[in-house]
């Protein structure tokens, strides 16, 4: 008689019955504590940007929509019989796939979707149920939300945001009975991963700062100064809101006019200085350039009172005149990122209505000078929020970095919040090493008055772009900024997306270079030649009215944008002259990455 060959263990068969159910009883016990101080922490709180106040708004929003159909029930009805034919179409499908017949799902996930990546999803015809269900239901949800009568342009972006967090909240990758890695993680180590899961959400707790932040790398693997921003090079100036790092020349000649990086205040300088692979300020002094960035101080309530006028007269002005000081170059040439782009912007126009050459042409990384179209992040500029922003920050004098970080990730919940949430507290896995991801969160706080202002003059009354707001008595108008300008916005960006880019770049008054790069805000900008990873798009002197039509016109060049730049950059950087060492003139601080970038908020 032949042998059968036996078959592999079931992955879900609880090896030890007595250990599953102690690590069952640990899981519940810690995490009941757990989730009771997380109702005593600002997260449960309406408070600006907290869990509560963004549930509340997402019910409110919602239920405003709910409202509108339940206004017309022959048409709910419609809807309602489509979402329960799906489920008939679903349920018997799965029926006969139970009974051994092969047949073809109802519905499919995007390829890109990598919630539904493990294999299980697919072949095992519980989970692919779930799955099956969520899918459908999101689709009929957006379906219905799209069809929605008598909702305007606000309203509908504002529903379609509270939409995309509720389906990504409710995806059944995000709960263990119907997650198929989770499921076997839990009967392989007899829910040992559950117990680790609610230390980690502890951890976690314990080291946030007004809400919680969830580790999205392993913070041990990296330090600033160690393996994180280490381009050569010193602090040559500083004052009570940034250091001026100077770094090494790395040519036996360099660039007469020197190069002044202006990175986002919101942030931490060093994503321009990653690792060295991935530097882009290491790029551009590879390039012959001598290179200058701000470092940002990282405020305590001290700073309250440092307006937005202040950034850019303390600031951008004062770095600029460092700059010169210590080159004897009587301009620069000026790089603004994200916010700093912003500032930027509006420096050049009150150098322009002045009359003053300091620049001698600009580069704009993702920057908005227009925020008519600025995405998502108007859902939190409204008057009742600012007014709530006001009072929090009027009590402590600035901004946690926490609660802008929240917003940041609420921008896209499937990729920054729910696989962190999976993967730390129901896996129990300490997360991957990433750098960016540690720069993301290694967040900054933000002074009272300079961000108050932002977002009102800015996301709620779009000043600059009118030609309406005024820095240190002088009126702003973005035409008369005549410089030659680098433009780059990114395809998928969600904080200052890329048509919101483009209508900024069309109120200058000068030559503008428009470059659009793919993926979006920081790795589209952090995207180096040698890994061919992302595309770009040019169309020089393309007289487009529109992002669309200027992207019909466009080519697509693969790899990265940064060599595109070099050679603009080189037609407006001088002849070659002797390297410069940093502090020659201005005398040296410390080194670089100096001592702002490293205080902690």
């Amino acid at each position: 008689m032949n042998e059968q060959t036996p078959s592999p263990p079931s992955p879900y068969r609880i090896e030890n019955p007595e250990e599953f159910v102690q690590n069952l009883a640990r899981f519940f016990e810690q995490g009941g504590r757990a989730f009771a101080e997380l109702l005593e922490r600002p997260d449960a709180q309406i408070s600006p940007y907290s869990a509560a106040s963004e549930m509340s708004n997402a019910a409110t929003t919602l239920g405003d929509v709910a409202r509108l159909w339940l206004a017309d029930p022959a048409k709910l009805a419609e809807a309602q019989t489509s979402l329960i034919s799906s489920y008939v179409d679903l349920w018997n499908t799965s029926l006969r796939r139970f009974l051994g017949e092969d047949v073809d799902p109802v519905v499919e996930p995007e390829p890109s979707d990598n919630r539904f990546k493990d294999p299980e999803w697919s072949s095992n015809p519980y989970f692919d149920f779930w799955k099956q269900a969520y899918l459908l239901t999101t689709h009929w949800a957006e379906d219905v939300l799209q069809q929605t009568e008598g909702l305007d342009t606000a309203a509908r972006q504002k529903a379609e945001f509270y939409l995309r967090q509720l389906s990504s909240a409710l995806s059944p990758s995000n709960f263990p009975m119907t997650n198929p890695e989770v499921m076997r993680e839990t009967f392989a180590t007899n829910a040992r991963n559950l117990v680790e899961g609610m230390a980690q959400l502890a951890r976690d707790m314990e080291k946030s700062g007004d809400l919680l932040k969830i580790s999205q790398t392993d913070t041990e693997a990296f330090e600033v100064g160690k393996n994180l921003a280490t381009t050569p090079g010193k602090v040559v100036f500083e004052n009570e809101i940034f250091q001026l790092i100077q770094y090494a020349p790395t040519t036996d000649k360099v660039r007469e006019r020197p190069l002044l990086v202006i990175p986002p205040w919101i942030n931490k300088y060093y994503i321009l200085d990653l690792t060295p692979p991935k530097s882009f300020l290491k790029f551009a002094v590879d390039q012959g350039l001598t290179v200058f960035v701000i470092s940002w101080v990282n405020p305590d309530e001290r700073l309250a009172h440092k307006t937005f006028e202040d950034y850019m007269l303390e600031g951008v002005l004062t770095a600029a005149d460092a700059v010169r000081r210590e080159t004897g170059s009587a301009t620069s040439n000026v790089v603004g990122y994200c916010v700093g782009g912003t500032l930027l912007g509006a420096t050049l126009a009150y150098l322009a209505a002045r009359g003053e050459a300091v620049f001698n042409s600009v580069t704009f990384l993702t920057t908005q000078l227009d925020f008519s179209k600025a995405g998502d992040l108007l859902l939190f500029t409204n008057d009742a929020q600012l007014a709530s922003l006001e009072e929090m920050m009027a009590e402590r004098g600035y901004l946690d970095g926490s609660r802008m970080a929240n917003v940041f990730n609420m921008m896209r919940p499937r990729d920054l919040i729910w696989p962190y949430i999976v993967n730390n507290y129901l896996l129990g896995r300490k997360p991957f090493p990433f750098d960016l991801l540690y720069w993301n969160q290694d967040s900054t706080r933000m002074p009272a008055a300079n961000h108050g202002f932002y977002l009102k003059e800015f996301y709620n009354e779009n000043r600059l772009a009118k030609g309406e707001m005024t820095l240190a008595g002088v009126k702003l108008d973005l035409k008369k900024v005549k410089l030659p300008t680098f433009e780059l916005a990114t395809r998928d960006d969600h904080i200052a997306p890329a048509k919101s880019v483009f209508i900024g770049s069309k109120l200058l008054g000068g030559p503008v270079e428009f470059v659009l790069a793919g993926s979006g805000h920081i790795a589209g900008v952090i995207n180096p030649p040698d890994r061919m990873k992302y595309q770009h798009w040019t169309a020089n002197k393309a007289a487009a009215e529109t992002l669309e039509e200027w992207i019909g016109m466009a080519k697509e060049h693969p790899g990265s944008w940064w060599p595109y730049w070099a050679n603009w950059i080189a037609r407006h950087a001088g002849e070659w002259t002797s390297p410069r060492e940093p502090g020659q003139t201005l005398g040296v601080i410390e080194d670089a990455p100096g001592s702002y970038v490293k205080t902690k908020s």
